[in-house]
This record gives C-alpha cells, sequence and structure tokens, in this order.
C-alpha cells in the first residue's frame, strides 16, 4: 500500500491555524479582562455619583437651613437681642462651613468618578476590538480547517488573509493604533 504523498503547503496551513488559534484564544482572554475592568470601573463610577448626590443633598439642606435663618434674622430685625442676633450669625456662620466644605468634597468626588468613567470607556474600546478580532480569527481558523479537509489551498489563502485582519485588530486591541 503506497503511502500519499503530502502537500507541502499543509505543513504551513497546520502551522498558520495554530497560530490563529493562539491569537484567538489571548484575544478571549484580554477581552474578557478588559470587559471585566469595564463593569468595575462602572461600579465605582456609580459609586461615586452616589455620593456625590448625598453631598449634594446635604449641601442643599445646609444651603435652605442657612437661608431661612438668614431671613429670620433680616425679618427680627432690631427687635432681636445681641445674644440671640449673635448665635443666628453664628448658626449661620458654621452652615456656611459646611456648605463650602461639601462643595469642596463634590469636586473631589467628581473628579473621582470621571476618573472612573475615562477607565470604563477605555477598558470598552479595548474589549470591542478584541472582540472583533476573535470574529475574524474564528473565521480563519474555520476555513483554514475547511482547507484541510478538503486539501484545497484557495480556503487555506483566505483564512491567512482574514486571519492577517484578526491579526491586526488583535494588536490593535493592545495598543489602539486603529
Amino acid at each position: 500500500m503506497a503511502e500519499e504523498m503530502k502537500e507541502p503547503w499543509l505543513n504551513y496551513l497546520a502551522l498558520t491555524t495554530v497560530i490563529l488559534a493562539v491569537c484567538a484564544t489571548l484575544s478571549t482572554f484580554k477581552g474578557g479582562g478588559y470587559s471585566t475592568r469595564s463593569v468595575m470601573s462602572q461600579t465605582q463610577a456609580s459609586d461615586q455619583w452616589a455620593f456625590f448626590q448625598s453631598k449634594s443633598i446635604k449641601s442643599y439642606i445646609y444651603e435652605m437651613q442657612k437661608d431661612k435663618l438668614e431671613l429670620e434674622l433680616k425679618a427680627a430685625g432690631p427687635k432681636v437681642s445681641a445674644e440671640l442676633s449673635g448665635e443666628y450669625v453664628k448658626r449661620i456662620d458654621e452652615y456656611g462651613k459646611k456648605i463650602v466644605k461639601y462643595d469642596k468634597e463634590k469636586t473631589e468626588i467628581q473628579a473621582e468618578a470621571k476618573k472612573f468613567e475615562e477607565i470604563r470607556n477605555d477598558a470598552q474600546r479595548h474589549s470591542q476590538i478584541f472582540g472583533v478580532a476573535v470574529i475574524y480569527l474564528q473565521i480563519a481558523i474555520l476555513l483554514s480547517s475547511i482547507a484541510a479537509l478538503m486539501k484545497k489551498k484557495v480556503l487555506w489563502v483566505m483564512g491567512v488573509a482574514i486571519g492577517a485582519v484578526g491579526i491586526v485588530y488583535f494588536a490593535n486591541g493592545f495598543f489602539l493604533f486603529m
């Protein structure tokens, strides 16, 4: 029984299929990691915005109290004793300081929330690109497999071309050059 002669391009087909499979696996892994980072950053940003909202509510309550005391003091006019007037002024100043404190804290919280949103957006860009890379690489692997079964070199060449696009997307997933 004579052994059938193996065509040399089939060795290259096997090698390119392995390379495409490794890139697809790594792309899936990296895409999943960036997806997780995106979700975690979104959660952290949401937490910061909730914290910002609570500080806004507290600040608003102090503003209302301060305004109320200022109106009461103004309405009382000269009839109010110096001691009571001093107490009003003291309380108004305390509320004013708390308002300034909450405004400063809100600015810091807002900056932190925006930082998490930037991390989320960056992670989403990476994840999406890795996802596209996986699609192209899987199609290339499929074409290479069919080429091996049917021994059709043209299918392998098509798979290599599509795989090259997938590898470009894979590299872009790391560096965002496109």
